[in-house]
């Protein structure tokens, strides 16, 4: 199955006080940036009764997309110099968790 469509599915823990400004960011800069470089958001939550948690969702057509996309979004200076700093700001990275899923057969998303 993972010689296909792969799906990331990222769950961030977000400072105190921080997640309203964190989905600021996300939806102004983070999510136009990364699609307008060719990634696919299939969506961004935030998680109810939880004030610190983010969970949101790409998808590539297969891994080498993958691998592609990330070093073209991150390794742009934009990256760099603007929108990383601010993650640091607000994301506790340790407590980052990614998955990597491959759809069955007959899933819906594909």
């Amino acid at each position: 199955m993972a010689d296909g469509v792969v799906f990331e599915l990222r769950t961030y823990r977000i400072r105190k006080d921080c997640l309203e400004q964190w989905v600021r960011l996300m939806d102004t800069k983070i999510i136009p940036f990364q699609t307008a470089m060719g990634m696919a958001i299939v969506g961004s939550f935030t998680v109810r009764d939880m004030d610190d948690c983010y969970v949101w969702i790409r998808r590539f057509e297969n891994e080498q997309e993958r691998r592609t996309h990330y070093d073209r979004v991150y390794g742009s200076d934009i990256w760099k110099n603007d929108i990383r700093p601010a993650i640091d700001e607000m994301l506790i990275r340790e407590e980052t968790v990614v998955w990597l899923l491959d759809p069955t057969p007959l899933s819906p998303m594909r």
